[in-house]
């Protein structure tokens, strides 16, 4: 039987990000793939939820993260890469990190999407440097039907944050802490 140090469980964990990395395509992602995987990631969400149609008709922009892989083993992270349209057109590209610490393991690979229902939510998401989701976003959830919860609470938020196609070993997924940085790809 071995045992289980501190540099063991860093060197894993750090191995283990490192290896989801590379299946994010960090380094090697230009902008024709990014927007390649953000019409994809936008026609799989308009088609397996097709009330993100009504959400998508009231925001002013939307930032899709196509691709988010998500690693822990006690410390943990995620990144990916995205882009923000308006009017259906790439206006900017971001990167997105979060970083945790506490009991996980696992990892894991979804989508998310923040939808900007308002022109002054947008206009401080595209002036700050480094922009973390904050308490005034609403989470939308996809039903069993491929509905997305647009309750009222929802639609009068000035961003509505939706996570979906989640697929790996950590269960669920939180945007909290995660920070977006304009980049150029």
């Amino acid at each position: 039987m071995t045992q289980i140090t501190r540099r063991s469980l860093l060197v894993t964990g750090t191995a283990g990000l490192g290896l989801a990395a590379c299946g994010n395509g960090i380094g090697s992602a230009g902008a024709s793939q990014i927007d390649a995987r953000v019409d994809d990631a936008r026609a799989f969400l308009l088609s397996r939820y097709p009330g993100t149609q009504d959400l998508l008709n009231k925001s002013v922009g939307v930032l899709y993260m196509p691709l988010m892989t998500e690693a822990g083993l006690w410390f943990g992270g995620a990144f990916g890469r995205g882009a923000l349209r308006i009017n259906n057109a790439t206006v900017d590209y971001y990167a997105a990190a979060e970083a945790s610490v506490g009991p996980q393991i696992g990892i894991q690979q979804y989508s998310h999407a923040l939808f900007f229902m308002t022109e002054q939510a947008l206009s401080d998401f595209r002036r700050s440097d480094g922009w973390a989701l904050g308490a005034d976003a609403r989470y939308a959830t996809p039903d069993g039907g491929g509905a997305i919860g647009t309750d009222t609470t929802t639609s009068l938020a000035p961003i509505v944050a939706l996570v979906y196609g989640q697929s790996g070993l950590i269960a669920g997924a939180s945007l909290a802490g995660t920070k977006y940085t304009r980049i150029l790809p």
